[in-house]
């Protein structure tokens, strides 16, 4: 059976019924309290599927040989293998959790070893990123801050219709969700002022993204192409790229964002693979003017649209917990579908001057905001500049984000058949 049919079950108890049912299957790195060594793992339920455990069991010794990829500090090995390798690995995670197979459902002591309650994990990144590199890919968002800081009528930058806009970021500042962020300092100006200052941002914002994780890579030189993208693709997670909104307006021009972006980029500790969103395939919007031909790719067998123009039906949410709130309060909805430029644009864009990219580099997709005003993915847009102050349940409100208060983003697919949540990505701001 297909890993994403809706008829497979598993024996883990409460795993049907979750949102990590077998269908889903995410990848993440871990260590415990018990064995304090990182180590790659699969969640179901609300267990992680140890999968160094089972490697040295030699369950996977027929797909990788003497090859050990899954007892390593991260990702990258193992997304250094490739699409069918990746295939092969979520084929046999699935027949091993199914609940009629009984080859670890009916051994007592190896299932002892591998399967691990979720509380006793300690989530870490779940690659060793070399890269990160960040698009500006939601048209609504560009639209928006365009609006703001630009006469309406021309809020889109000349080129942005035409390329994936990007920047590179800072890996090294990447950190797992639940770690917290340290509010940034830098110089600001003021409008009227005559010179800058410099102290703790005071409009610290957040950015709804989903970003993935690359594969094999390619040589220097070499791009990477459209039609040839998606198997690159290993998966996807959720991302929020922090900014310090006034540090950024006075830094930016005229090389981009600096401090205002490289002092913290929360991720999701689950990469969801790609192979299991295929079943929330959908278009995304219309692309006009075309793009040049290696921004596009021939017709493809689905109803005729453009393979390139495929995204994923990914439901985000954005809620806001502050100190003097017993309950986080949800500011924003929105859909990783909106974004104008997808994922195997970005990735042959990113490499059609020859860029080498390497398994394991994350390139997130920038501020992800849908067509309406409650699904603005971040403050900057939902309170428009401070203007529309944010009012929260406690009677307080927000502009931008205070120190104390936690940002949660959570994303899901949904069907007919068994819901797939992609995690969380949470950060609490000191």
């Amino acid at each position: 059976m297909h890993p994403n049919d809706p008829a497979l079950k598993s024996f883990v108890p409460g795993a049907d019924d979750s949102g990590f049912p077998i269908q889903n299957l995410p990848y993440g790195v871990f260590r415990t309290p018990a064995d304090d060594k990182p180590r790659v793992g699969v969640r179901i339920g609300e267990h992680v599927l140890d999968l160094k455990v089972l490697e040295h069991a030699g369950h996977f010794e027929d797909l990788f040989g003497d090859t050990h990829v899954f007892c390593k500090w991260g990702l990258n090995r193992f997304m250094s293998l490739g699409a069918e390798a990746w295939t092969n690995a979520r084929q046999r995670i699935s027949e091993l959790l199914r609940a009629d197979n009984g080859t670890l459902r009916d051994n007592a002591a190896l299932r002892e070893q591998a399967l691990v309650p979720l509380e006793a994990a300690h989530m870490l990144l779940p690659a060793e990123i070399g890269d990160y590199t960040d698009f500006y890919s939601s048209k609504q968002h560009a639209y928006n801050v365009g609006c703001m800081f630009r006469d309406p009528k021309n809020a889109l930058l000349p080129n942005w219709l035409w390329i994936p806009v990007g920047y590179h970021g800072r890996a090294s500042s990447i950190v797992p969700s639940g770690t917290p962020v340290r509010r940034p300092r830098g110089q600001t100006k003021a409008d009227d002022a005559e010179a800058p200052t410099f102290g703790p941002s005071r409009l610290l914002d957040f950015e709804l993204e989903m970003g993935f994780f690359t594969g094999p890579g390619n040589t220097l030189g070499e791009p990477i192409t459209i039609e040839s993208a998606e198997r690159q693709i290993f998966g996807v997670t959720l991302v929020n790229d922090w900014s310090a909104r006034d540090i950024q307006k006075w830094e930016y021009v005229p090389l981009g964002p600096f401090l205002a972006k490289n002092f913290a980029t929360t991720v999701s500790p689950w990469v969801t693979p790609r192979a299991a969103l295929e079943p929330f395939r959908t278009t995304g919007p219309e692309q006009d003017p075309q793009p040049l031909e290696y921004l596009r790719i021939p017709e493809s067998k689905r109803d005729g649209a453009p393979a390139a123009g495929w995204t994923y039906d990914i439901k985000l949410e954005v809620a806001l917990q502050t100190e003097k709130q017993r309950e986080p309060f949800v500011i924003s909805r929105s859909n990783f579908k909106h974004l104008y430029w997808t994922m195997a644009q970005q990735l042959a864009h990113h490499t059609v001057n020859g860029c080498n990219l390497r398994p394991g580099d994350l390139l997130a997709s920038g501020t992800i905001s849908g067509p309406t005003p409650d699904s603005y993915g971040s403050m900057l847009e939902l309170a428009w500049r401070g203007e529309r102050p944010i009012q929260l349940p406690s009677g307080e409100e927000r502009k931008f984000i205070q120190d104390g208060d936690t940002v949660i983003m959570r994303a899901y697919c949904e069907g007919p058949a068994y819901r797939l949540d992609l995690g969380e990505c949470v950060g609490r701001i000191m």
